[in-house]
């Protein structure tokens, strides 16, 4: 995974935290329901409506409502359930052979129907292509697709993933039609043809129009006419302007604290809008390149371990909004535990830091720089690094400071090795602790750090993969966040809060916010 942009979605200052809503619209009965059109403004982009490149969260907001995977999570969901599919499950005691039966009458929007051909198509495709700016990466145990009849998939796995099902139930599970496809290269002129609920009638730079698909046939009601997404490309003072004139009914993501309490403020409680919070699992961390002369040390990484105070980031940068994180498996995922709070402690301590680079042999102050990208991860993530090399230097310990470098710049010089420590977000792509982990480890990691994960890789990981019953892998993902913070490979800073602004008369936001990730258009009503 390329990490998909994720930062923490509109966070608010903690004085405007009574009049936050949790289910707005949600005891209104049907009100809306008659089919309106909703608007929504972000600040994220669709980097591609092509499911086999696209993974950012953009890009999976489209293919989550236009194309539909053989499970999925509808609201309140855990756990996948069937959507093109009637039914899944693994054939084997092993969780190496996993079959699915595909409803009967599936039609892609265009009419087209939808059989086995396609879902083994468009597996076959995203494998094949292997974009490196797409999902592929997130299915190395499959091995094979196959079609014993045209409503029968069986996917043939090289090692056991009990995880298998919540990542085809994700927007890397996404069908495609396969007479609309090119098998080896991607689509490039701004359509998608899938049999999602809906259907993109138009794309363009500033604005996307969806409206109702009338061929699906899966698990989703829509409760609208259409959906229409403005793109605000960053520009957070004209997202604010719109949700406050009422240009758009949704504001979703990429309004800071600031703006948030702006509107609140100017709203006065007199009913123009309301703000929403969902449940979130994306999260930031630092991460340290192991082969840098400087960030590889360990007595480094483990001075900024105990110099960091997430508290004050919390407090200073994100208003009281994102919750500081200790380990890499965030609160909300089975099997997360408190690994760096453990270790490290909550407090900054100088005099556990000195010791570390006392044991590196290090007496000198530590010069070190630390990279940052303007908004990728979030509008105060700039903000962030300063304050973060603010506290180093106060220790008196350390001679920090900041760079900040375009996104495209700033994902080649990771990979080419130029930083020493850097910052990066994570939307996970399932709620497993999985998705926490195993994306960041081993060969071809998604972190380009170069750490050899490989106690983690060999062993732990295969063993959480096998295990059917997830609940069962706590200990397992506990002793691979043990290691990381032995190790510090990456060291966690934040879990992300989700918030929306919205318009009144506009109901179902707060089924379009929680750990999953699923923006659910159908979900969204207007009166």
């Amino acid at each position: 995974m390329n990490l998909r942009n994720p930062w923490p979605v509109l966070p608010i200052v903690a004085g405007l935290a009574s009049g936050l809503l949790t289910g707005c619209g949600t005891e209104s009965g049907d009100a809306g329901a008659d089919g309106s059109g909703v608007v929504v403004g972000m600040s994220d982009d669709i980097l591609s409506t092509d499911p086999a490149s696209g993974y950012d969260p953009g890009s999976w907001l489209l293919f989550n409502n236009v194309f539909q995977s053989l499970l999925g999570f509808p609201k309140g969901a855990t756990e996948p359930q069937p959507d093109a599919a009637e039914s899944c499950g693994f054939a084997d005691t092993g969780t190496k052979v996993y079959r699915c039966t595909l409803r009967e009458g599936l039609k892609f929007s265009n009419g087209d129907p939808l059989t086995s051909k396609d879902v083994k198509f468009s597996f076959d495709r995203m494998l094949r292509i292997n974009d490196p700016d797409g999902p592929a990466i997130m299915f190395p145990t499959l091995e094979k697709v196959s079609t014993p009849d045209r409503r029968t998939v069986v996917f043939e796995l090289n090692t056991p993933d009990a995880t298998f099902p919540s990542k085809i139930a994700s927007g890397a599970g996404s069908i495609v039609d396969h007479r609309e496809y090119d098998a080896d290269g991607l689509r490039e002129d701004g359509e998608a043809v899938g049999s999602g609920p809906y259907r993109l009638d138009s794309f363009a730079n500033d604005r996307a129009v969806f409206s109702v698909n009338e061929h699906y046939k899966g698990s989703a009601e829509t409760k609208n006419s259409g959906v229409t997404l403005e793109f605000f490309h960053g520009d957070q003072n004209a997202l604010k302007k719109a949700v406050q004139d009422a240009e758009v009914d949704i504001a979703y993501r990429g309004l800071t604290a600031e703006a948030i309490n702006d509107i609140d403020r100017a709203d006065d409680g007199t009913g123009g809008v309301e703000i929403v919070e969902g449940s979130s699992a994306e999260v930031q961390h630092l991460v340290f390149n192991m082969d840098d002369p400087v960030a590889g040390k360990l007595g480094v990484r483990r001075a900024i371990a105990h110099l960091i105070d997430r508290d004050a980031l919390v407090r200073d940068v994100h208003q009281g909004t994102a919750s500081p994180l200790y380990s890499i498996v965030p609160a909300g995922i089975g099997g997360h535990n408190t690994a760096f709070f453990d270790t490290y402690g909550a407090r900054p301590s100088k005099a556990e830091a000195a010791a570390a680079l006392e044991e590196e042999g290090i007496t000198g102050k530590v010069k070190l720089t630390l990279w940052s990208t303007p908004s990728r991860y979030g509008p105060a993530t700039d903000q962030e690094l300063k304050a973060i090399a603010g506290q180093l230097n106060a220790s008196g310990l350390f001679d920090a400071d900041v760079e900040s470098v375009p996104f495209a710049q700033y994902e080649k010089d990771i990979a080419a090795g130029k930083y020493g420590v850097y910052v990066k977000g994570w939307v996970p792509d399932y709620p497993d602790a999985d998705n926490f982990t195993g994306p960041f480890f081993g060969e071809g990691n998604v972190l380009d750090n170069n750490y050899d994960g490989g106690r983690i890789t060999d062993s732990l990981l295969p063993r959480t993969a096998a295990q059917s019953d997830r609940s069962a892998t706590d200990e397992e993902f506990g002793r691979i966040q043990d290691i990381v913070a032995e190790d510090i490979p990456v060291l966690p800073v934040w879990q992300a809060k989700q918030y929306a602004v919205v318009r009144d008369g506009v109901y179902g936001l707060e089924y379009c916010l929680d750990a999953s990730t699923v923006f659910r258009f159908w979900e969204l009503s207007k009166a």
